[in-house]
């Protein structure tokens, strides 16, 4: 199976067998393949690459990360306690949130790096750590996405500072002390590269406006073809104009900026699948619809219920039937085990509410499912606990072949601990 090289069928079904399902799968291989990839981002003096946490904060995953020298961005002061549990060193971290809390001052005084994403984050953190460096998030007045939901730039984005307020946010540095050595942008997840490249140099324009400023984290967004006829985006042409224009910009001013990227699909997506178990398949009559009912869902992947993504799907025949002739094809829709109709998993690109089959020989229960493009924003960003399903365990494919559980499966007491009666 082309889109996921990882999971034989053989693996898939031991590891069905030893983890039990639905489960989350990551190869090691594949995670080192992007680390490297990200790492040779064109710069001119010098790079930070930070994995985005928000899309896959598995522990393990953020371990091998730093292993690789990564940095990482944190979306919530969460995400930084949670990477800082992990053993990340609070040096590593840099927090860009929509969510400042009232106490942030703990993190702050570790280590971690914060980057103000509002003036009212401005003037609180300037009221608390007077005298002293900080960056800043400028929305650039454009942005771009895979779909509008994953669009965090431009009029219609509450992300950032926006970009004509300058001198509020200069007003704010003076009267607190403070001096900005970061300016970040991000306009988007799966965002256009052409578009990227322009925010980029808009971005390079907005540091000429702040003399202090050594560093420009231009966050992620990067595309990653999941299936066939998707675009990945080749990080070095996509990075070579704006490390030319960081090199120009030394040339006319002898300012030689800090390169930083952020990216999180880039790094993981295409690194891990879902491993799940046919456990139905029904029709709704000779002019209906054939599905198979997986169980997993929502649960485990929200994505094409939510945007209409899509993801590339394979059918590994159970072992009793694994040396059986197969049968003819047929069209199957893909459902997850939540009780709504728009679980879905084969739905059609951009639309997801609209049904959309799938080509597989005919399938039986029992049958397993391998769902690719899965490493990023599904464990992570999934309905968990919808309909009481426990969360899913979560195994690393290490670079010596051999599995190894990083993450339990939920049990029932795990999800009740929490209640009072």
């Amino acid at each position: 199976m082309t889109d996921t090289p990882f999971i034989s069928p053989e693996k898939a079904r031991e590891l069905a067998k030893r983890f039990g399902t639905p489960l989350y799968v990551y190869d090691e291989n594949a995670l080192r393949r992007a680390a490297e990839a990200c790492l040779a981002f064109p710069n001119a003096f010098g790079l930070t690459v930070r994995f985005a946490i928000k899309a896959c904060p598995t522990a393990a995953v953020l371990k091998l990360f730093d292993s690789m020298g990564l940095h990482f961005d944190a979306s919530s002061i969460y995400e930084v306690r949670r990477a800082m549990h992990a053993g990340i060193a609070p040096e590593k971290i840099s927090l860009s949130t929509q969510e400042l809390p009232l106490e942030f001052s703990d993190e702050i005084k570790a280590g971690i790096r914060f980057n103000a994403c509002s003036l009212d984050q401005l003037e609180r953190y300037g009221s608390a750590f007077p005298g002293t460096r900080v960056g800043v998030r400028f929305n650039p007045g454009i942005g771009s996405g895979g779909t509008g939901k994953t669009n965090v730039g431009g009029p219609d984005s509450s992300f950032g500072i926006w970009f004509e307020y300058a001198d509020a946010v200069r007003f704010i540095l003076k009267k607190h002390g403070l001096t900005l050595e970061r300016i970040h942008t991000h306009i988007g997840s799966g965002s256009d590269p052409v578009i990227w490249q322009r925010a980029a140099l808009a971005s390079l324009e907005m540091v000429k406006k702040f003399p202090s400023v050594d560093t420009l984290d231009f966050g992620g967004g990067y595309k990653v073809a999941r299936v066939h006829g998707e675009k990945t985006t080749d990080l070095r042409t996509c990075g070579a104009p704006v490390r030319d224009a960081i090199a120009q910009l030394a040339e006319e001013t002898g300012r030689k900026l800090h390169f930083e990227i952020e990216p999180g699909t880039y790094l993981v997506a295409n690194a891990g699948s879902i491993l799940a178990r046919v456990q139905d398949v029904t029709d709704t009559g000779k002019f209906g619809r054939h599905f198979i009912k997986l169980d997993m869902g929502m649960t485990e992947l929200l994505r094409p219920s939510l945007y209409g993504a899509q993801h590339p799907t394979a059918i590994v025949p159970s072992l009793q039937r694994a040396n059986t002739p197969p049968r003819g094809e047929v069209a199957y829709v893909i459902v997850g085990h939540c009780c709504e109709s728009g679980d879905l998993v084969s739905c059609a690109p951009g639309e997801p509410e609209q049904l959309a089959g799938r080509f597989f020989h005919e399938v039986e229960i029992g049958d397993l499912c391998l769902i690719g493009g899965t490493g990023a924003y599904c464990s992570s960003m999934s309905a968990k606990n919808y309909n009481s399903f426990p969360e899913a365990a979560e195994v690393l494919l290490q670079a010596d072949g051999n599995a190894r559980l990083i993450r339990r499966r939920q049990t029932l007491e795990q999800m009740l601990q929490n209640e009072i009666a």
